[in-house]
């Protein structure tokens, strides 16, 4: 029987080892720096982690390129057995390894990924990692510089208190230069309490009376929180009695009802009145006084349509120039004084507006009196000079 030879196969014996390694080379992919491989974790170690990515070596990831996050412990971070991506960072160490960079891998991409939501104005969310100075710097797949003015609506105090939590916020500068990636929570905030304030606002009706938290107080009025929008009560609006100042009815942090008087969709401005949510004392006053009823009043002011007159209680009520008297009356201090005592009729009431019109020539008619009217000094009767001397220009100018 003859041997039958086979030309393809050779001993190993009958090869160098500088042609052993040429064959070994041929077999392997060859790397260059700045390539994107992918391997599996074959050793973990406390200064690095090993990474067999089909190279005549492992690859070698230092624990300082393992995660943006400063001194992880590689164990967190990877298992034995995991696939991940990494970066070529240099061909061959002096141990003729591959050094290669997981977080550089990641930072490639979500990069890319990041810079989608920034064009598109979408939102990203990251855990806070480090408290530095000015502010926070979140985990979004690279290192997110979140200012401290940009953390929240107002500003805040501790920012230590962030560490560890979840932030939604929006990419608002992006510098791969400057390795620069700037956000900011406030935009996010203050978009979402404009939609719940848009919200609020549609739902509002005047008449409608709402539970609220005095949020602010200034000389013109108080700002009452409603849940995400705060609305002005007026100074006018606070009491049925008059007011100083708003500190004198409430205080920031009480809880009041108040009553909506008016909505402003366009300048998103809300007006209530804390009075409206309490019963209008004059109106229960002034049942004493009813229409017809004639009634003691002491006089607390002339004006030139006539004269007001307090009915006690705080009810006053205006005597016009023409209920004076029954005769002409050209000024009411023809009649009265202020600090006269005097006869009324109560004649009608506007409850709305809050105003009595009194009568002292009905009065006097029910009473069967009569009401003096003093002539007005010479000084007085401006009007009656005017006419004389007019009457005594006539024939000159014919």
């Amino acid at each position: 029987m003859s041997e039958i030879q086979n030309s393809s196969i050779f001993a190993l014996d009958d090869i160098s080892d500088e042609e052993m390694n040429n064959l070994i080379d041929g077999t392997v992919t060859d790397f260059d720096e700045g390539d994107l491989v992918t391997g599996t974790v074959v050793k973990i170690e406390r200064d690095e982690v090993l990474l067999d990515i089909g190279y005549k070596s492992e690859g070698v990831i230092p624990a300082r390129e393992l995660s943006i996050r400063k001194d992880v412990n590689p164990a967190d971070v990877v298992s034995l057995g995991d696939q991940i991506e990494a970066l070529v960072l240099q061909k061959e160490d002096k141990e003729g390894r591959l050094v290669l960079s997981k977080k550089r891998a990641e930072y490639e991409r979500a990069w890319n990924r990041v810079e989608e939501k920034f064009n598109s104005g979408e939102t990203v969310e990251g855990e806070v990692i480090e408290v530095v100075k000015g502010g926070l710097i979140l985990d979004i797949g690279l290192r997110g510089f979140l200012p401290a003015s940009l953390v929240d609506l107002r500003r805040v105090k501790d920012l230590n208190a962030y560490l560890g939590t979840r932030i939604e916020a929006r990419v608002i500068e992006m510098d791969r230069n400057r390795n620069n990636v700037v956000l900011s929570r406030r935009v996010v905030l203050e978009e979402a309490r404009k939609a719940e304030r848009q919200e609020i606002l549609s739902k509002l009706k005047p008449g409608m009376r709402l539970k609220g938290t005095v949020s602010s107080i200034v000389d013109f009025g108080a700002f009452v929180d409603l849940g995400g929008i705060d609305g002005l009560v007026h100074i006018s609006e606070l009491s049925w009695n008059h007011v100083n100042h708003p500190s004198e009815v409430v205080k920031v942090g009480q809880e009041v009802e108040v009553q909506v008087l008016d909505v402003d969709l366009n300048r998103e401005r809300i007006s209530l009145g804390l009075k409206q949510t309490t019963e209008d004392p004059w109106r229960t006053l002034v049942k004493k006084y009813p229409v017809g009823a004639i009634v003691e009043g002491k006089v607390t002011k002339l004006v030139t349509f006539g004269a007001f007159v307090d009915l006690g209680e705080g009810v006053e009520g205006l005597v016009h120039i023409s209920e004076m008297a029954k005769s002409h009356v050209d000024a009411p201090s023809q009649v009265c004084q202020v600090g006269d005592t005097v006869q009324v009729k109560v004649m009608e009431i506007d409850l709305d507006r809050r105003r009595i019109s009194l009568s002292m020539k009905a009065a006097a008619e029910t009473l069967g009196t009569e009401v003096e009217v003093k002539p007005l000094p010479e000084s007085d009767k401006p009007a009656e000079k005017d006419e004389a001397a007019e009457a005594e220009a006539e024939p000159a100018a014919e």
